[in-house]
């Protein structure tokens, strides 16, 4: 079977133990269930570096990505267990005082594991909590609940400029509602194409779209991007596909091969010729060419603008947080010489901090819990798991 999972560091303990007692190395192999490869492993390890050899030891940095070892993760609830009325503070150093040789995580990571595995009363949660990115990939009926956006692949244009479609279609009609010719996937571009599309068609529930920019960023808390943190200021949920399973995404992928096979077969000589043959494309898509999935009607047959009007973003106010402190430039918060390092997306953004544990503190935008910090440790750790598709992994900043 190998090592007890419930409590993977005392079976190792009790193993290197009885090793220093004079028992054999086979036998003991056999009695904890591991190889003896495993054992001489391990008993090498010790020898070299003491206690800390218990811990797993990994290729990748320690702190690559926030990704705590589980082996600590697995200390920290098995100590909440035994001591169920304490908090990360008191876990954290008798954690410290059982094992001095572990290296240790801050108190807020603690915290945040804690919360995750549900051992938090959270002051600040709400009952409806929704969290940034959906576990479950949603498919709407009705026009409006679900929009996909993405980029069709780059290509060259008869003047040698490339050209990178912008296209969003509404999932449930298969109106398609842009295909922008751009120069580029900057979020500016993107945020001047999705205000025309507000302004045209009103507000989506959620979007929908893949990893790549400027949907989502591996480099930035939660993926998040300046477009997306504008889209969640405007009240639109985010949803994205699984890195390499554009399938998740197939209604708008199968869109763009007909794209692809009626517009760029030849290309426009320039980005205005190239717009031209999607603007007759995006008519002829969406008022004169049946669709099978949907009963042989035109989109333009079923889809209806939204019911929720771009009126721009509305003002944030935090009432249930100790203090409300924007965003800088570089995407840290500073108050009285704190620096917490949280994303440049949100950079000049407003965010609520309180302090729900002595020390510990709690970053919220909008509605999201983002994670927490104490007075000793510079960024913010996540709330929920990094492996949960609710959120992205969160990367250093």
């Amino acid at each position: 079977m190998g090592w007890k999972e419930c409590s993977l560091m005392d079976e190792k303990l009790k193993f290197i133990a009885r090793l220093l007692e004079g028992e054999k190395m086979a036998p003991l192999c056999r009695e904890f269930g591991i190889s003896r490869k495993t054992g001489y492993k391990l008993w090498d390890r010790y020898k070299d570096m003491g206690n800390e050899a218990l811990i797993e030891q990994k290729r990748t940095p320690y702190r690559y990505a926030n990704k705590l070892p589980l082996q600590i993760e697995a200390l920290i609830l098995e100590t909440k267990k035994e001591f169920p009325s304490w908090g990360a503070p008191k876990i954290r150093e008798k954690i410290k005082r059982r094992y001095s040789d572990v290296r240790l995580p801050a108190i807020s990571t603690i915290h945040a594991v804690l919360d995750r595995h549900g051992l938090v009363e959270s002051k600040l949660r709400k009952k409806n909590y929704t969290s940034i990115h959906p576990m479950h990939l949603s498919n709407p009926i009705a026009p409006n609940e679900l929009w996909c956006a993405d980029y069709k692949g780059e290509f060259m244009l008869g003047n040698r400029q490339y050209c990178y479609p912008l296209t969003v279609t509404d999932h449930a009609s298969r109106f398609l509602l842009a295909c922008e010719a751009l120069t580029s996937t900057n979020s500016e571009f993107a945020i001047e194409t999705f205000s025309r599309i507000f302004k045209e068609y009103g507000l989506p529930k959620i979007i929908k779209t893949d990893n790549g920019s400027p949907f989502a960023s591996g480099n930035s808390l939660y993926g998040l991007t300046k477009l997306s943190v504008w889209w969640l200021r405007l009240g639109i949920e985010l949803e994205r596909t699984e890195p390499g399973h554009p399938q998740q995404n197939g209604r708008h992928e199968r869109m763009h091969l007909t794209l692809k096979k009626e517009t760029t077969k030849p290309a426009g000589e320039n980005l205005f010729q190239q717009q031209e043959k999607f603007d007759n494309f995006i008519e002829i898509f969406n008022k004169e060419r049946p669709h099978q999935a949907i009963d042989m009607k035109y989109p333009s047959e079923i889809y209806k603008p939204s019911d929720k009007i771009y009126k721009g973003v509305e003002p944030i106010f935090y009432p249930f947080h100790d203090k409300t402190i924007q965003v800088t430039r570089c995407g840290r918060i500073c108050e009285k010489g704190l620096k917490v390092s949280v994303s440049t997306a949100l950079a000049g953004q407003e965010v609520g901090i309180k302090e729900v544990e002595d020390g510990i503190w709690v970053v919220t935008f909008l509605d999201y819990d983002l994670g927490y910090f104490d007075e000793l440790n510079s960024r913010i750790e996540p709330v929920e798991d990094p492996f949960n598709k609710k959120v992205l992994p969160m990367s250093p900043v």
